[in-house]
């Protein structure tokens, strides 16, 4: 378990639509402007190597991109160097935060000034989904692939614990921005996998099937 006090107070931050990190999951990241190469080996520099994935709002009308509050640090676990100089890179999910402020200095990259208070959970044991309807839930995913024309290994997903098949699934699928940060605030397992639910079925009612009754 990581302690409170090993996180630090300021993070970087990648500020990437659509890119979601959860605790415990892994999310691979492909970096080159020169900003966030910047932000990286900062990072590498401290103890924690933590950086901090958050949603942009979608605001119409401004340019400055402000900030969702919630957003999730990961510590960097892999890295490999292309020949042209890119990194591919894995955060490993640590915990959520919340922003309490931006921070404005010299660094090219955006850093805040974060609070772990509330996200406790995160930094504890796997979490169960005790009413996951797990046959339910996968036939809602077949159909939604099957919608989707995606593929998958259902060998790996019915095999998959409750906390790995959720929260994979929430990173992976494609849902708008703002979507995802309702999978990332969820406040537990079972929270998320409801969101989870009516994504799926809002929008296989959007392409004209029935929903699961």
């Amino acid at each position: 378990m990581t302690r409170p006090t090993d996180l630090p107070d300021v993070i970087p931050v990648f500020p990437l639509p659509g890119a979601l990190l959860l605790p415990r999951s892994r999310l691979p990241l492909h970096l080159f402007e020169p900003r966030y190469l910047a932000m990286l080996d900062d990072a590498l520099k401290t103890d924690h190597r933590l950086i901090g994935m958050v949603q942009p709002q979608q605001i119409p009308g401004r340019s400055d991109r402000p900030l969702h509050l919630i957003g999730c640090a990961g510590r960097v676990t892999q890295m490999s160097e292309t020949e042209d100089g890119r990194y591919m890179i894995t955060l490993t999910g640590i915990s959520r935060f919340r922003i309490r402020q931006e921070i404005e200095g010299f660094p090219p990259y955006r850093r805040c000034e974060v609070s772990w208070t509330g996200f406790e959970a995160d930094r504890g044991a796997t979490e169960e989904d005790t009413n996951f309807d797990r046959p339910r839930f996968l036939a809602l995913l077949d159909r939604y692939f099957l919608a989707r024309e995606l593929s998958a290994d259902w060998d790996t997903l019915k095999e998959a614990e409750d906390e790995l098949l959720i929260n994979s699934l929430a990173m992976l699928l494609d849902f708008d921005p703002e979507d995802k940060q309702a999978l990332l605030e969820a406040p537990s397992l079972s929270t998320r996998r409801e969101t989870l639910v009516t994504l799926m079925e809002y929008a296989l009612r959007g392409g004209g099937e029935d929903v699961m009754q």
